[in-house]
């Protein structure tokens, strides 16, 4: 069993004795192309923890920190431009947004489930430009944007269980969150700078303080359909939209968003979780399949993104822990319309700990 952070009424699905602890890491490994150039990308991060137990019979509670945005991007372009000769372009972020949630998730009725994510966002972004002239006679620019955030925000959701013969179940679930808005605060600075016989000439074009603004995070629906036999397979359907088209940053609308929507399909095998004999067969083996249409459009286009992965959830010896490694290869993008095409590979690797709680030892 692993968290499930994005469905707070799932909690209630761990065992009552149970305590489950996670954290793992992810690398990506991407190629990015266009008609005529290209370039590699390589990141290792951490990807989260998380954890889990239960409060009573009927109600369970959870902790985790997650990355919730990331940037992290270095690019140059040149231009010859005439009776200026050679401008060098510079776009260069770097940056987290983080989100802690804390979850309390309750069982009023048998098998059905509601609970609720109270998140709290946090970090910050910067965005930074220099535009460098070749000829010494012509002044540099440079401009610096940063953005940071902190404020909370209330995801909820709700899960129900159908037990069936032989061991199998039918679980149906759903998540909303309605257009949370964030308290963040901007600056943003633009200077020039010329270079003489060993002096420097720096003015500052325009200076903002940081400024309080809202950012409106998109509404997000999401469901979920799982069918499993207890202890050797589980089937997974999940489909997710946000609403981005109408968000809002910097104090508007952005014609580079659009809405997001993403399905996946997922399945779990255990030859034998309680094997003896043979370990292979106590091996979770794992495999899945998403489609994205993403929240970026250019050029008309609405960017949308492929994956297949596959892994292995190893059982730690003479426990119920596990260790999870699995592999993701997918594209984003495309050639055409002058945009970009990223081929990727990502490596996870999470450790999923469960220990026994309120149960005393017993000698005789």
């Amino acid at each position: 069993m692993q968290i499930n952070a994005a469905n707070p009424a799932s909690y209630t699905s761990l065992d009552s004795l149970n305590f489950l602890f996670e954290f793992g890491l992810e690398g990506k490994f991407a190629k990015s192309a266009t008609e005529t150039t290209s370039m590699e990308s390589n990141d290792v991060n951490f990807k989260y923890f998380a954890m889990s137990f239960r409060i009573t019979k009927w109600m369970a509670t959870s902790l985790s920190l997650t990355p919730y945005s990331d940037v992290g991007y270095f690019v140059t372009s040149q231009a010859d431009i005439n009776n200026v000769g050679n401008v060098y372009t510079t776009y260069y972020g770097a940056g987290t947004i983080s989100n802690a949630r804390w979850g309390l998730a309750i069982e009023p009725i048998k098998n059905i489930s509601v609970g609720a994510n109270l998140n709290y966002r946090f970090g910050q972004l910067t965005r930074n430009t220099e535009v460098t002239f070749a000829d010494p006679s012509f002044y540099n620019v440079q401009r610096y944007s940063t953005l940071r955030i902190r404020d909370f925000g209330l995801d909820l959701g709700m899960q129900a269980t159908l037990p069936m013969k032989n061991d199998k179940s039918l679980t149906f679930g759903l998540v909303f969150a309605n257009s949370p808005e964030y308290t963040d605060f901007v600056s943003d600075i633009i200077q020039k700078n010329l270079s003489y016989g060993g002096a420097v000439d720096q003015d500052t074009l325009m200076y903002k303080e940081e400024e309080e603004g809202q950012l409106a995070f998109p509404m997000t629906l999401g469901g979920g359909l799982s069918f499993a036999k207890e202890d050797v397979y589980e089937i997974n359907l999940d489909y997710y939209h946000e609403g981005w088209a109408n968000a809002r940053f910097l104090g508007g609308k952005s014609n580079f968003l659009t809405d997001l929507n993403k399905f996946a399909v997922g399945a779990e095998w255990i030859p034998d979780k309680f094997s003896i004999r043979s370990f292979i067969n106590r091996v979770a083996y794992r495999a899945g399949f998403k489609y994205e249409q993403t929240y970026h459009t250019f050029a008309g286009q609405h960017i949308k993104d492929f994956g297949i992965s596959f892994g292995v959830g190893l059982p730690l010896y003479r426990s119920n822990s596990t260790l999870n490694i699995s592999a993701e290869l997918g594209k984003r993008g495309t050639k055409e319309y002058n945009l970009v095409l990223e081929k990727y590979a990502k490596v996870n690797v999470s450790v999923s700990l469960h220990d026994l709680w309120f149960m005393q030892r017993r000698i005789e």
